[in-house]
């Protein structure tokens, strides 16, 4: 008989190590090695900001929250792994 352990990942501990954005998808590089990604447009600031302002994306607090300083937007990285986006697709 197999028996498979399945670990379970605190997302509270995740933070992010490196982000980007590409043809207005938001990528983060997470300390627990996964890369995700989303939509800029499920975000109402994000949505209406031209491609050089979202390429301005930066790290902050340890790597739990993404900011735009121009655009005066901070996302948590622990929201965005929970699926809490501001609009619908």
């Amino acid at each position: 008989m197999n028996t498979t352990t399945v670990e379970i990942i605190n997302e509270s501990e995740v933070a992010g190590i490196n982000a980007w954005v590409k043809d207005r998808i938001v990528y983060i590089e997470l300390s627990d090695f996964r890369i995700i990604g989303f939509p800029a447009d499920r975000f109402k600031i994000l949505k209406s900001a031209s491609d050089e302002e979202l390429n301005e994306v930066k790290l902050r607090l340890n790597g739990k929250a993404l900011r735009w300083e121009n655009l005066d937007e901070d996302i948590t990285v622990k929201g965005i792994l929970q699926g809490k986006f501001q609009l619908a697709i």
